[in-house]
């Protein structure tokens, strides 16, 4: 159990930095519970998927999925740069008085998916070490969606320190996390 939750929480480590990066740009409370579920259910299908689909296409796909991952985060973050150069007030953006931002689903799935892609590897390894299943999704599960809402939270919190620099900033780390993903280090 001690080795499940260490994977659970190396795993929800870039959801944490992800969801800092989405919370500085404020978003709104519905915004936050999506945002925990898309990114808790990915990190728990994803090594689930990889579970399931069994040790046959670990060497296929290899560091792929890790540069797959981080080439999403990268676009999500320029994608969310271009916004910010373009200052206007858009749907699901922040308006001018700082009031918070509706993040679209598409946009949180996008993002959820290049934060856990690379974890089909681990649900190989877990198949591998026989872990329960049942136990496995529930622990990942949790931590994932624990680390996203506290990341969330925190980067609310450094939001209202950043003000209009906020989606800025967001991209900013969106692209950090992609690179740092494509670097091996997240």
């Amino acid at each position: 159990m001690p080795a499940l939750l260490l994977v659970a929480i190396a795993l929800g480590l870039s959801n944490l930095a992800a969801a800092i990066g989405l919370g500085v740009a404020g978003v709104d409370a519905s915004t936050r519970l999506r945002t925990g579920l898309v990114f808790g259910g990915f990190e728990t299908g994803m090594p689930l998927a990889g579970l399931l689909l069994g040790h046959g296409l670990a060497p296929a796909l290899g560091s792929a999925t890790r540069w797959i991952g981080a080439t999403l985060l990268i676009a999500c973050g320029a994608h969310g740069l271009l916004q910010a150069a373009r200052g206007a007030t858009t749907p699901g953006r922040p308006a001018p008085g700082g009031a918070d931002r509706v993040l679209t689903t598409g946009t949180l799935l996008v993002t959820g998916l290049a934060l856990s892609v690379d974890n089909l590897a681990v649900g190989f390894a877990l198949g591998a070490y026989h872990v329960a299943l049942v136990l496995a999704v529930v622990v990942i599960g949790v931590v994932s969606v624990a680390l996203s809402l506290g990341g969330l939270e925190l980067g609310a919190r450094l939001g209202t320190r950043t003000g209009e620099r906020g989606e800025l900033l967001a991209g900013l780390i969106l692209i950090a996390v992609g690179a740092a993903l494509a670097c091996g280090a997240a």
